[in-house]
């Protein structure tokens, strides 16, 4: 019994964490999907993506455009775990159809992009502000957010770089333990 206790445990333990991360996203998913079939502009399809990130982001269907990144990595150097990094990728329209970004999903919940929901018209600029909690994240870091919308291919990835050092005063974190008499 108490080697079942001593697995069973740790390994529920570590599924609710690792289920916490993406609870947030299912409703940002369903708003973005409801906006854009409302506009009547574009429909979704179930894509068939290798990047983990971009199986559960609806891929647009129909007219492409073109999208232009000023850059889509930033280096944020070097922060003190707790802060928050914020950055704004700047984008063209580049293309002949209005764009129309259906999704943008961080890697984790610490990583929150927001990105104009209304169809950006051709020749016409956007922003993305993305926001990472450094909250618990010591180390190099390699955040990204995929992008989906109406170009070929249909996933843009961006991606926020930079070292968290940690907190030298912070006291270890270790898992519970559970002490089980015999």
């Amino acid at each position: 019994m108490y080697k079942f206790v001593k697995i069973l445990l740790p390994a529920v333990f570590a599924a609710a964490l690792l289920s916490g991360c993406q609870s947030g996203n299912k409703d940002i998913r369903q708003e973005a999907r409801q906006s854009i079939e409302g506009t009547g502009a574009v429909t979704p399809q179930n894509p068939n993506p290798t990047d983990p990130a971009a199986q559960n982001s609806p891929v647009p269907t129909g007219p492409t455009t073109e999208v232009v990144f000023t850059e889509t990595e930033f280096d944020f150097g070097s922060v003190k775990e707790g802060e928050k990094v914020s950055h704004t990728y700047k984008f063209k329209n580049a293309g002949k159809e209005p764009l129309v970004i259906s999704n943008a999903q961080g890697s984790c919940g610490c990583t929150v992009p927001k990105w104009p929901r209304d169809p950006i018209a051709p020749g016409k600029t956007g922003e993305i502000v993305v926001e990472f909690d450094t909250k618990g994240k010591a180390g190099d870091r390699n955040q990204k957010v995929t992008l989906t919308a109406n170009t070929n291919p249909p996933q843009t990835f961006l991606s926020l770089k930079g070292k968290v050092e940690g907190d030298p005063n912070a006291q270890p974190q270790t898992a519970p333990t559970m002490q089980v008499n015999q």
